[in-house]
Formats: C-alpha cells, structure tokens, sequence
C-alpha cells in the first residue's frame, strides 16, 4: 500500500498541514516559510491569520489539504497570495477571485465608504460599478446600502461569470444585482442612476515594467492599462456617466496618484458637474475623484 503523506491524509491536522507547506516554502528559499503557510490556511479558512496558530490540532479534510498544496506551489510560481488560495477579503465579504479579476484593494474599500455617505446613495436610489471585476464594489453597495438596484458592467466576459458567482454567495441580503457586459456605460445608455463608481483601469503602457511582478504577471491587462497616459478610459466615462447620473448624483472614480489632480481637472471641465473634490486615501495620497451632477 501507498504511504500517504500528511497534507494527503484525512486526519491531517492544522499544525501538521504548516509543518508541510513551510518545508515547500524552505526548498525554494522564502525567509518566512511558517508564516506564509499559516497566511494560506488562515485565507483557505476565511479566518484572521492567528488561526492557524489557535487551531492547530483542527482537522482538515482531503480537498482543503489539496487546495493548500496547490496555493503553496503557486506562490512558490510568483503568484499573489489571493489568486493562490483564490479568494479576497472585501468589506467582510469574501469573494472568490482568479486571474481573470483585479486582487479587491483595501485602497477600494475606501471608496465605497465615500459612496455610502454620500446623500445620492440613499434607499431607493440605482447604482453602477464601473469595470466591476470581482464585483467586490457592486456587492458592497448591494449589502450595505440596500440600492433598489445595482447594475456591475465589465468587458470581459470572463470577470462577469467571477462577479456572478460571487453575487450568487449574497444574494439573500443584497438588493437586485445586474451584471451587464459591455464597455464602460455603454450597454446601460438608456438607464438613469443615482451612483456610478468606478476604479477603471488607469496605468499607462509605458508604465508596465515599473509593476511589482505579482500585479504585472498575473492581473489581467484590460483591468490595469488604459491607453499611453492612462487617462482613456476615464474621460470617455466621465463624459458617459454625464448623461446617465440624475441631477444631485455622485461619480465617484479610483484613480491614479500620480494623476489625481489631471482627473479632477477632467471631471471639472464637464459643466454638468459640480462640488469636484480630490480625496485621500488611508496613506494620505490622492486617490479618489468625487463630484455631483448639478
């Protein structure tokens, strides 16, 4: 018979499952391999990274252990520590994530706290995630504020099927949630909303070799570049989002540092906006653009 190794055996414990990912991180040389094989089964478990720690005669079964190894190899691939054990932390909600939809930033979780003290958002009012990924925001906005509807576009096909599936997981605390395909606020020109947000892609091409390599290497393109300044897919959705928001409504956007001043400028030249302001994030940069429709 077989000898079954301890990340293969039903009995296999917490503690003994550490044991065999930190021994896979040692042999390729990380300098904390204890620590990231507790990150991957405290991620695998939807828990605080002390877990593993306070668990460690917990049982896990076949598939979690198999599901381990694998994170352990792909992160051994370069690969970052969401598409490895393939979910996220967003809000409290914890959505399934791949290569096919950008890693849900803390930076976003910001943004969706300016939407919601906004007096647009309000029950009863219609809101659309922009480039919805994951559908992290879109999610957010559904379970939180309880919109009477939330609308997530995308264009890639591959990033709505993510959202979808993550939708399905909340959908009997959430208000309506609709993913549509399509570019930007194409697909939704004849709908009227109260909210639309947005953190559209906004890293120049000639930008791409400054990437840390787990966000150049494994986040999908469509989701990171937006033309040779970056700038291009957020100017056709400020002009978009013009005829959509209802008067009084909020556009808020996730931009670039380097660029948020540029964004504002842009926002601001669109007559039919007003009360234009630059927010920062939890590490004091700029990093979101709000304005009203008047």
């Amino acid at each position: 018979m077989t000898k079954r190794s301890p990340a293969d055996s039903a009995t296999t414990t917490v503690g003994r499952l550490v044991e065999t990912l930190a021994e896979g991180f040692r042999a390729h040389h990380f300098a904390e391999p204890v620590s990231e094989a507790r990150e991957i089964i405290a991620a695998l478990y939807d828990a605080p990274r002390f877990w593993p720690i306070a668990n460690a005669e917990h049982a896990v079964d076949d598939a979690t252990a198999a599901r381990a190894v694998r994170a352990m190899r792909m992160r051994r691939a370069g690969a970052p520590l969401a598409y490895a054990v393939g979910r996220a932390a967003f809000r409290g909600l914890h959505l399934d994530v791949d290569e096919r939809v950008l890693i849900p930033r803390p930076e976003t979780e910001l943004l969706v706290d300016l939407v919601l003290a906004h007096p647009a958002s309000h029950p009863g009012a219609v809101a659309i995630d922009v480039g919805t990924g994951s559908g992290a925001i879109a999610i957010a906005l559904a379970t939180e504020r309880r919109f009477s509807r939330v609308y997530g576009v995308d264009i890639s096909r591959d990033a709505l099927a993510v959202a979808r599936r993550n939708a399905d997981a909340f959908a009997a605390t959430a208000a309506p949630l609709h993913f549509v395909h399509g570019s930007l606020l194409a697909p939704l020109a004849d709908q009227r909303a109260d909210v639309i947000v947005s953190n559209p892609p906004y890293i120049a091409l000639g930008e791409a070799a400054e990437l840390p390599p787990s966000v150049r290497d494994w986040e999908p393109a469509v989701a990171l570049y937006s033309g040779a300044d970056g700038m291009r897919a957020t100017a056709r959705l400020v002009r978009e989002a013009t005829d959509i928001l209802e008067s009084g409504g909020l556009l808020a956007l996730e931009v670039d540092m380097r660029r948020a001043s540029l964004a504002a400028e842009l926002v601001g030249r669109e007559n039919r906006f007003a009360d234009v302001r630059v927010e920062l994030d939890l590490t004091g940069r700029e990093r979101f653009v709000l304005a009203t429709k008047r």
